[in-house]
């Protein structure tokens, strides 16, 4: 996995991102609005045709039996109550197995690898599919572990860091050189706005824990020291930073990056504006909703952009925009939108959707988006909690 990249490079019949459990996600929300379920009963089948992957160091939310289990909630269909409710069960256990090794990891002081925490592969993804599942002392065991890993210190070369920093490179692996000492990652998809945002919208759901106030706080003090002036006067946030640049602090005049759901403002400044809500903290709110406007109304950032899918494209943009909007103080945002629609619609016509399989990177993750921007629907789906939206 390249940096500054999601899972890619790997189509698995049991992945979330670039699977068929995302395609059968995609159906199954078709499914619950139109009321035919023949196309997601056979995408349900055409996943567990083979086993899912279910070993703790492999299962997450976007591979194996928790991604499945994800999909199968959504559906809400009485046809899968039995294999949701098998699913689920094993997932509890791939939590309590993942949270306990991760406690241990931290009483003994070593670092994390990113893996361990992010919405990928780690805690973060699995708290979410519990807080969309309504298991209330499962959920409690990664909120624990949250705060632990957003408000406990690691030091590193003599230098006191924050417990999220993580021991290997942003591709995942020990690296040489800028990530020989590892780094400090602020994309959703992979670094620490992903806790931020879950603890956020467990608290708005009534899930709380304690010192999960103080975690918000530490995580809101984080991205909006990091939130820097950008060349051409936007505000936002850098990529993945090695030990050297961490230490020196936020440089001003940097070039913006691309404005993604993965890695970009607009994923950063959601997770921002749902932690800011949570602890009514005005400021940090302004920051965040202002470093998407900024990185949506800038003609060089959006030339970044180069396909329609959610990971990193126009898709991931509308939809995190709209879900910006709807809780945004001003309508700012909300008056991109059409534009953003627009840019997609756009791309579609000159360039055909990717017909890969999955939910980041393929054409289940373009129709999901303009399903929810298109069509009404019923306000309890929420399908996009597994990209910590809402």
């Amino acid at each position: 996995m390249p940096v500054l990249d999601c899972p890619g490079g790997i189509v698995r019949h049991d992945g979330l991102g670039t699977g068929l459990v995302g395609t059968a996600l995609q159906e199954m929300v078709f499914a619950r609005s139109s009321g035919r379920w023949a196309e997601a009963h056979a995408a349900a089948r055409a996943v567990t045709a083979q086993p899912l992957a279910g070993h703790p160091t492999q299962a997450s939310l976007y591979r194996g039996v928790p991604a499945l289990a994800y999909a199968l909630h959504m559906a809400d269909h009485p046809a899968y109550a039995r294999t949701r409710a098998e699913l689920t069960a094993e997932t509890i256990a791939i939590v309590a197995d993942r949270a306990d090794a991760g406690h241990r990891r931290m009483d003994s002081g070593r670092l994390p690898r990113m893996a361990e925490y992010d919405l990928i592969s780690g805690l973060t993804g699995l708290g979410a599919f519990l807080l969309r599942s309504d298991r209330d002392k499962a959920l409690e065991r990664v909120l624990h572990y949250l705060v632990r890993l957003l408000t406990e210190p690691v030091t590193v070369a003599g230098h006191q860091l924050p417990g999220w920093w993580a021991a290997d490179g942003p591709s995942g692996t020990t690296e040489d050189g800028a990530f020989s000492a590892g780094h400090a990652n602020l994309g959703l998809a992979h670094g620490m706005p992903g806790p931020l945002a879950l603890l956020a919208l467990a608290t708005r759901a009534g899930y709380t824990v304690d010192g999960q106030e103080k975690a918000l706080d530490a995580g809101i003090s984080v991205l909006t020291h990091w939130a820097q002036p950008q060349a051409g006067g936007s505000t936002g946030w850098p990529g993945p930073l090695g030990l050297d640049a961490f230490l020196r602090g936020p440089t001003p005049g940097t070039e913006p990056t691309r404005p993604s759901w993965c890695y970009g403002a607009p994923g950063i400044g959601r997770a921002l504006q749902l932690a800011a809500l949570t602890r009514h903290d005005h400021h940090a709110r302004q920051k965040a909703e202002r470093a998407v406007l900024d990185s949506i109304t800038d003609p060089r950032q959006l030339a970044q952009l180069s396909d329609a899918t959610v990971c990193h494209g126009w898709a991931g943009l509308l939809l995190t925009c709209d879900r910006i909007a709807a809780d945004a103080k001003t309508a700012d945002i909300a008056c991109q939108l059409p534009k953003l629609h627009a840019q997609l619609d756009t791309h579609r016509v000159r360039h055909q959707i990717p017909q890969d399989a999955g939910l980041l990177e393929g054409n289940a993750g373009v129709r999901l988006t303009l399903h929810a921007v298109r069509t009404p629907r019923p306000p309890a789906l929420g399908w996009e909690t597994c990209l910590l939206l809402n």
